[in-house]
């Protein structure tokens, strides 16, 4: 089990962007989190990843400190060198696990690895980064926002991975602002709100959970469009 107690995230002490989460996260299942644009999420995931310090709060995998070798992240932008090949960059990944197989792992995307990575399309580097993650084979995944710019093949291919993975025993952490993606994959979705977890869905109550994200996505947009309003008559 993934175990996270009063994990609080700030870029300033005085202003914590996460504080005091605590959430478990069981192998073999893939977990869900939604929240409203600016709520944290990115900011939880690069964190616990390890990509930006914590201020407090205790991560354990299998009862152990968790460290970075048991995990792989999918950011929602991803980084390429200039001038490397889309095979050149799955190379960097291979060499950590010589049994994973470019080519045949490639016949999923069909990705022009010949060619230079400058010249890939958003939903290209996103299917190259996919694989790197796949590559380095880590018994926890943390993908944020996975499905960003691919195609809907891609989507369909990428849903079948994760669920082929979780049957593996991986773990699995992954957020969307596509709603629908996470509920047709997830076995739990938990809501991150006011910097901790409010509560945890299981498939049974998606839909309350839908109901809740659009009550408080309404209430933030008439809470801004009544501020401008009043803004504008003055």
């Amino acid at each position: 089990m993934l175990a996270i107690q009063n994990f609080t995230v700030g870029y300033q002490k005085e202003t914590k962007v996460i504080e005091n989460l605590s959430l478990s996260l069981i192998p073999g299942k893939i977990h869900g989190i939604v929240g409203l644009n600016g709520s944290g999420k990115t900011t939880f995931l690069k964190a616990l990843y390890g990509s930006i310090p914590r201020i407090a709060g205790n991560v354990q995998w299998e009862e152990n400190p968790v460290t970075q070798s048991d995990m792989a992240f999918l950011e929602t932008h991803n980084f390429f060198y200039h001038k490397i090949t889309g095979y050149e960059y799955l190379r960097l990944f291979q060499m950590k696990n010589p049994a994973f197989d470019i080519e045949q792992w490639n016949r999923l995307f069909d990705l022009p690895l010949t060619k230079l990575v400058d010249n890939y399309s958003t939903g290209m580097k996103k299917k190259l980064a996919f694989l790197g993650i796949l590559a380095l084979d880590r018994p926890i995944l943390i993908l944020d926002e996975p499905y960003n710019g691919v195609d809907v093949e891609s989507y369909s291919k990428i849903q079948i991975i994760l669920r082929k993975l979780a049957q593996q025993g991986k773990t699995i952490l992954v957020t969307s602002h596509i709603f629908e993606s996470l509920v047709a994959i997830c076995e739990q979705i938990s809501l991150l709100k006011q910097k901790q977890i409010v509560k945890t869905f299981e498939k049974e109550s998606f839909a309350q959970l839908e109901k809740e994200m659009f009550e408080l996505l309404n209430e933030q947009t008439t809470e801004v469009v009544s501020e401008l309003l009043m803004k504008n008559q003055k």
